[in-house]
This record gives structure tokens, sequence and C-alpha cells, in this order.
């Protein structure tokens, strides 16, 4: 395979996995320029005018190679094609099949699609069939994968293992919370590619247990969340650490003004492909705002929660996502709490037993809107309406994922219902409005509300296997598959407990 690139160019401490404030923008276009890069200014043109909160995407140089119908029309190792086949992975999504083309000839990309639209396989695909038959030194990796959060790095790192495997390279996960020092040994050990957060590498580096000089392929994945949690000045950081001609690729479900400086300073001439507005909501879910007043809330979130099935419900702070979690479990529904003051390995078992059904609830801050991937999820509920469209269009992008349908539920009270408008708006969807109170049929029938049992029940491990793991929102188009085995469901107690 031809690996030569023609054209080429990529902190805060903090780790991406914790509830993080905005940081909004933390840089300007005061920003150095690397030495010895060339000028970004101009490099494209002409700027047609911008979508409000988006900057006006680059225009192409070089002309794109045009979009394959299947993965054997790609020059990929064969070994790769073979492992697609394997997990099941018949037909490229849009955008896998729009820029792994170009990206596995080595040029820079700016990737746009919704969650759930398969940028993983995207550039992850690209990624190691670039790097295949490479060996990298001791703490010297030749991939680099930057993610925002701690759960988007297991959810990357677990879709692309199988495919490493495949071509015999070696995949570490960088991420806050968990021992610096394995992490340390594992590059010490030698790994091709690093999926790592911003804060967690940065330490790495710093203890001079990893460098990036030797990285020719560079991925930035959800850059806008990056900018959103004050990453962009650590983020910018390692990317002038990386090989100044290898390859970046810039994949996000959102591109706004944040992202606009990693696209002129760091892509070169980079083919761009936008699945779709990053604005526009999934065709196969459906949106609604629920009325309700105020003394009604609590009881009709808590009816909700013990529908049946799995659902995601989102509140804003980590005391609030405690609070509903003991009292679901002291009403009789199954349910778990996610948010940053878990460790690590807390936040892991959570989500296992989330995914597996041992527990039907999870009641998350915006620590879960994106990087996590629920098979079956056809429902999302934001009992805490958010403040930001964006984190409305990636808490509600949970559900309806790979083509799936589902549903997003916001509960509105009266004095959050102009604020409510404004941000469906920005967000340029056009909501199902309904007036709802406890015990009438209106929110059964959209939500499925029941209810509990009221029977108090304990969350503890089960006795089970950790299942195999899939391709989450990364993979293709997979034929179907059995459904998943529920996990055996411990007998209740009567003490309620967090997990």
């Amino acid at each position: 395979m031809n690996r030569t690139r023609p054209n080429d160019r990529f902190a805060r401490t903090r780790d991406g996995g914790a509830d993080s404030g905005r940081g909004g923008s933390r840089f300007g276009s005061s920003a150095p320029r690397r030495s010895g890069g060339p000028s970004r200014s101009g490099s494209y043109g002409r700027r047609p005018a911008a979508v409000q909160g988006e900057f006006a995407l680059p225009k192409t140089i070089t002309p794109a190679l045009p979009a394959v119908e299947g993965f054997t029309d790609l020059d990929m190792p064969r070994e790769l094609l073979a492992a697609l086949g394997s997990q099941g992975v018949t037909a490229p999504f849009p955008i896998q099949a729009a820029t792994l083309p170009n990206s596995l000839a080595g040029r820079d990309v700016l990737g746009r699609g919704r969650t759930g639209s398969g940028k993983t396989l995207a550039f992850g695909l690209a990624l190691l069939a670039r790097t295949a038959g490479q060996r990298a030194e001791a703490r010297q990796p030749l991939g680099l994968v930057l993610v925002p959060t701690r759960e988007l790095a297991q959810q990357v790192t677990d879709a692309l293992a199988p495919y490493a495997r495949s071509v015999k390279l070696r995949l570490a996960t960088v991420v806050g919370g968990m021992s610096i020092g394995r992490q340390a040994s594992a590059l010490r050990g030698g790994a091709e590619v690093v999926v790592a957060t911003p804060g967690r590498l940065k330490d790495l580096i710093d203890r001079g247990d990893c460098r990036l000089n030797q990285v020719s392929v560079t991925v930035l994945d959800e850059a806008d969340q990056m900018a959103d949690m004050g990453f962009m000045p650590q983020v910018t950081a390692l990317l002038d650490q990386v090989r100044p001609e290898g390859q970046r690729m810039l994949f996000s479900a959102t591109l706004d003004r944040n992202v606009d400086l990693l696209v002129r300073r760091y892509l070169s001439d980079p083919v761009v492909h936008s699945v779709d507005p990053s604005a526009g909501a999934v065709t196969t879910m459906e949106h609604h705002v629920l009325h309700v007043r105020g003394a009604d809330k609590h009881t009709a979130t808590t009816q909700i929660a013990a529908r049946d099935g799995r659902v995601i419900m989102f509140l804003d702070t980590k005391h609030a996502v405690d609070g509903l979690t003991a009292h679901l479990l002291d009403s009789g529904v199954r349910a778990a709490a996610l948010h940053g003051g878990k460790s690590q390995p807390q936040r892991t078992r959570t989500l296992a037993q989330f995914k597996t059904g041992h527990v039907n609830v999870l009641v998350a801050t915006n620590v879960a809107a994106r990087g996590i991937h629920v098979d079956n999820l056809d429902l999302v509920v934001n009992v805490d309406p958010p403040t930001d469209h964006k984190d409305y269009l990636h808490r509600g992008g949970r559900t309806a994922r790979a083509g799936e349908s589902g549903s997003v539920v916001t509960l509105v009270t009266p004095n959050q219902r102009r604020g409510m408008t404004r941000l469906m708006a920005a967000a340029g969807i056009v909501p199902q409005t309904t007036e709802v109170r406890v015990g009438e049929e209106a929110l059964h029938r959209i939500t499925g509300a029941q209810a509990p049992s009221g029977i108090p029940v304990v969350i503890t491990a089960p006795a089970v296997e950790r299942p195999k793991k899939r391709g989450g929102t990364s993979r293709g188009r997979r034929r179907p598959a059995p459904a998943a085995r529920r996990a055996p469901v411990p007998r209740r107690s009567p003490v309620g407990t967090a997990a």
C-alpha cells in the first residue's frame, strides 16, 4: 500500500472525564503559529457566510476521491477487510464511504456527522491501515486519537480493538481516573496507537513516559466538546508536538466557531465531508416537550423511570443525580448514577450494568452525553432541560443510533418554557409539545410511564461475564444480531443503595 503523504501539518491539566464547566473559547486569533508552518490565513480563499453558530467550511483545493460503495473497494490490508466481515460490518455508512478513500491516501480530513453516524470507523480504519506493518519504540506511539472524555476514550478503544488485533497493532488507552503507572508501563512496552484524553496524556509526557515526535497520524474526535470544556490550549500544545508532516483528521458532530482555529492552523487542504447539518435532528428520532406542573415533575420522573425498558435521565448536577438515583432505588426502580464524582472503575461498572440490562435507568450528568453507545435504547429524558442546544443534541444522540428509532423527552415547568423554545429553535428542532398531568394517558402513551413497585432494591454486581465488545457508534451497517441476553436480576432487598 502506498503510505506516502503529499500534504501535511497537527492543554489544560484537567482530565476529560470530569464534569467540566464551560471554558468557551479560551483561545483566540492571537495564538502563535507554529514556527516553520505555512500561513493559514486565506489558504482556502474567500469563505461564504456561515450559518449561525458555525464557521464556514473550507473549500478543498485538491479534488477529493469519490465515495465508495463497499469496503472491498478500499485500499486496505486484507486483514482489516476480514476483520470487518467477522464483526458483521457489511457496508460503510455515508461518512465512512466518503472519507476513507481520501484518508487512506493520506489526505487531511474534516468530517462532520451526527452522533451514531459511524465516525469512529471512519477515522479508525484509516489510522490502523496507515500504521499497519510498523512497530513503535518504547514511549513513542505512531498514531494518536485525542478525545474529550474517559467514556469516549474507552468506547473508541473498544471499537478499534478487534481491527487493531487483526493487523497486530497495540492500543493503549490513556485517561484520568485510572492507574497512571499502568498506562506508563503500556507506553514503555510499546503501543502503536494511543487513545487519550488531553490531561492524562500531558501528565505522561511531563513524566517522560511518552513522546509524540513519531506520531504521523493524528485524530481529534469531538473537537467542539474539547473547546466547550476549555481544553483547547492543552490540545494545541499536544498537537504541536506531533510530526509536522503528519496526517490530521478532525471529526465532530458539530463544527462551531470554537473549532475554526484548529481547522485553519492544523489541517492542510482537507477533504471536507458533512453527513448532515450539525443542528439537524435524526430523522428516526421523536422530540417531545412535556409541559408539567412543578408539583408533578418529581412523580412524573419516577413513573417514567419505572417504564418497561431502559432509559437515560439527564440532570444538571452530581447532587441531583445522586438524589434521584436513591429515590428511584427506594421506589423499586433499578437505577444507577453516573457523573464525574464517581471513580473510573465505578463509572465503567455502572455502564456495563446498564448495557447488559442489570439496571434499567441510568441517571447522569452531561458526562454521559457523548461517548456512550447502548444498543436498543429508545428513550432519553431531560429531567433538567439543558441550557445549550448542543448539549440537547448530544444528550438526545444516545438514542436513535445507527438507524434505530427513539424518543427524546424534556420535562419543562412553566418558568422554563420560554428558554426551551429558544433552545429548540437554536437546535433546528420542532418538537411535539404536550401538556401532561400525572396519571393521565398522555404521559404513558409518550413515555411508557407507570407506577413503580414501591419495593426498594439494591444493585449488586451481576454474576456474569462482560459481554463481548462490539463496535459501538463507530460500526458500519451490521447484519441483524440476536437479541442480547439480559443479566439475571438478583433478589430484591429491603434496603436501597446506589451502585
